[in-house]
């Protein structure tokens, strides 16, 4: 950041899908309250952060990133988010159970980050 520049925060969206959803925010509605804590204050972080790398985010390829938040509850939870607009856009948030991320879950972000650019 230039000397006298004063930080600057991306706007964090949720995906909507055509028919009005929000898949990510529904998701995080379904969590306990502590974890919807943990990961806000990590997506707030990412906000005023970004770029930001490990440990808190991960380029995933395409595009695409990996927001990585453990959780209070001994969880581990991932948003995958893309720029898009100059905004962070949350495409899909799951909560991990592999030690690799799964394919389906990355599939479903690349086809919502497309369903953006159309």
């Amino acid at each position: 950041m230039a000397e006298g520049q004063l930080p600057r925060k991306i706007p964090l969206i949720f995906y909507r899908t055509a028919a009005g959803s929000e898949p990510v925010r529904e998701w995080l509605k379904g969590l306990e309250e502590e974890e919807r804590h943990a990961i806000g204050k990590d997506l707030l972080r990412a906000q005023w952060r970004w770029p930001v790398g490990m440990p808190l985010c991960r380029a995933m390829g395409s595009g695409l990133w990996e927001l990585r938040t453990d959780l209070p509850t001994k969880r581990t939870a991932r948003v995958l988010l893309c720029v898009y607009r100059e905004h962070l856009v949350a495409l899909h948030g799951f909560i991990k159970k592999t030690r690799a991320t799964p394919e389906e879950d990355l599939a479903a972000a690349r086809t919502r980050r497309k369903e953006l650019e159309r």
